[in-house]
């Protein structure tokens, strides 16, 4: 009884230092204290890879193609949520409703043009997520673009509509356009610390980002002298992002095992909030992705936020 009381008077306290309304906290709750490893920390499950790489992403493991995988996945798993846009969530989430909880996909794009004026419409509203019962939003923002006017103007409105409904607001932060490639690339601690920051400025709840890597070539001053290890880059990035809770990616699929929760426990002891798997996860066979999956919740659970 006295671990059950200790563990209910810990829950919240990530939400705990955030200025939210209502709304906002009650939702952020069930993401992080409701589903998942319930102890403030978030496992995501996006499938977002039809829309922005093609059905060529599923070709690896074909029966991923069909959307009822992933949900499974999302609800044996026991993710904290599963990121998809409106059409997936309109056609396949009626099941599932109450069961996993939703982040939708607002704007997207294809990789058919070139990034180098990369941008990413609009294709669904807050309305919409208020109307299926998501329990956030997630916006693709392309930091550095040729087109980021356009980009902040449009997330202007869209975090505006999060603030009257009460919705929390995930971004996916990522450098694009050829300012970035001249500057180092998309990878580099220059790019991804900037696109934690950006998040943070802009008023995102969350972040997306990816471990940034150690090449210092083209970086701009005074990334170009830092002489930092993995840990110290993605404690950096965290530290960028403030107030702002930070999901690392899980990056392509990984046949090792151990590898994957390698990183997950780097991630989490470099001060993320957690971890969004895609193809890492769905790729696998349905019944090594959900070992996986709980090997993963294993490693989480020592992590409370």
């Amino acid at each position: 009884m006295k671990q059950n009381l200790q563990e209910v008077s810990n829950a919240g306290s990530q939400l705990s230092r955030l200025a939210l309304s209502h709304g906002k906290r009650t939702r952020l709750w069930r993401l992080l204290y409701g589903h998942g490893p319930r102890n403030g920390s978030l496992l995501v499950l996006p499938l977002d890879q039809g829309l922005e790489h093609g059905p060529t992403d599923f070709f690896p493991n074909p029966p991923a193609v069909d959307p009822e995988y992933q949900f499974r996945l999302a609800v044996e798993g026991n993710f904290s949520a599963i990121a998809l846009g409106i059409g997936l969530a309109e056609k396949y989430m009626g099941e599932y409703c109450g069961r996993i909880p939703l982040i939708l996909k607002l704007n997207g794009k294809t990789n058919i043009p070139d990034d180098g004026e990369a941008t990413s419409p609009l294709f669904a509203s807050v309305e919409d997520a208020v109307r299926i019962g998501a329990d956030a939003v997630g916006y693709t923002m392309y930091v550095g673009s040729p087109r980021q006017h356009d980009e902040f103007r449009q997330f202007e409105k869209v975090r505006q509509d999060c603030e009257r409904y009460g919705m929390p607001l995930v971004l996916w932060s990522y450098p694009r356009g050829s300012a970035v490639n001249a500057k180092g690339g998309t990878n580099t601690l220059y790019a991804q610390d900037y696109a934690a920051r950006v998040a943070l400025e802009l008023g995102a709840d969350i972040v997306k980002l990816h471990e940034p890597n150690d090449s210092t070539a083209n970086v701009p001053a005074p990334y170009n002298q830092l002489q930092e290890d993995a840990t110290a880059r993605c404690a950096r990035v965290v530290r960028s992002a403030g107030r702002t809770m930070v999901l690392f990616s899980g990056g392509v699929k990984d046949d090792n095992d151990e590898a994957v929760l390698r990183q997950v426990e780097f991630y989490m002891q470099s001060g993320a909030s957690g971890v969004m798997f895609g193809r890492n996860m769905w790729l696998r066979p349905f019944d090594q992705a959900l070992a996986l999956t709980r090997a993963v919740h294993a490693i989480m659970t020592r992590y409370p936020r």
